[in-house]
């Protein structure tokens, strides 16, 4: 049974569904933020309505938004909102974006919704109760070396400028396959076994909050590139099946 905190998140995230079926492909008014990050009314409406849900359910709550951003930061529990995780898709009126909605407490994400109604996809985590994705429950797959996996990567920018190139490079040589399916996409293929490893460089902890505790509840791992666990403050990724996680770790180390 879902707890009251999973409810609500699943409440919020259908709330914000509304409004972005309501808006996607109407032509809105893209605004160019200081980080160079678009948004559009749809951000915005959208994280309103998510606010109101876990606002009204949770009043206590902390709450840290992509659009209106940091509130009782030093409360015990803290929402992490991403609207429209994927803005730019939404834009060019493509399906790669999602509504992101976690909770962190004690140092960790409990839980993760991941909504992407445009793509028809739902999945959700709560820890020690498992990983969801449209009602099924799912797991990694039982890749266990680099020859046969599948790797996907999002933004590389970052480790493209860097010595860290050339050690990737190599890396893909030894994988099976390369795709960039990027966002919420690959991460819900690594959830349920499509998929064995998800690398990125350039993140916000909003845009991957609640993934990782559905990859982690999937049976996967999920840290930054250097194999440390997620804090606020990250902006990288490496997350596997967890079979693949050393291996790929010490490729990218040298």
């Amino acid at each position: 049974m879902p707890s009251a905190e999973l409810q609500a998140a699943l409440e919020a995230a259908e709330a914000a569904t509304q409004v972005v079926r309501d808006l996607y492909r109407k032509n809105l008014t893209v605004t160019v933020k200081a980080d160079r990050s678009p948004v559009t009314e749809a951000d915005v409406r959208a994280e309103e309505a998510i606010r109101g849900v876990l606002e009204r359910r949770f009043p206590g709550y902390g709450f840290y938004g992509e659009e209106t951003g940091r509130h009782a930061m030093d409360a015990e529990s803290l929402w992490l909102v991403d609207p429209i995780d994927g803005t730019k898709s939404f834009v060019r009126d493509t399906p790669f974006f999602s509504t992101q909605i976690a909770l962190w407490r004690g140092g960790r994400i409990v839980l993760g919704v991941s909504a992407a109604p445009a793509y028809g996809e739902l999945a959700w985590a709560e820890r020690g109760q498992g990983a969801f994705l449209d009602g099924r429950r799912i797991g990694v797959s039982a890749v266990a070396t680099l020859d046969r996996a599948i790797l996907s990567t999002g933004n590389l920018k970052t480790l493209a400028a860097g010595p860290g190139w050339s050690r990737f490079g190599r890396l893909v040589g030894e994988v099976d396959r390369l795709r960039g399916y990027g966002d919420f996409v690959h991460y819900h293929l690594l959830a349920r076994g499509a998929i064995d490893a998800v690398l990125e460089s350039d993140v916000n902890i909003l845009d991957i909050a609640a993934l990782s505790v559905i990859v982690e509840e999937s049976g996967g791992r999920f840290t930054d590139l250097d194999g440390a666990p997620l804090t606020l403050d990250t902006t990288t990724v490496l997350a596997t099946n967890g079979l693949l996680h050393e291996a790929v770790l010490a490729r990218l180390s040298g």
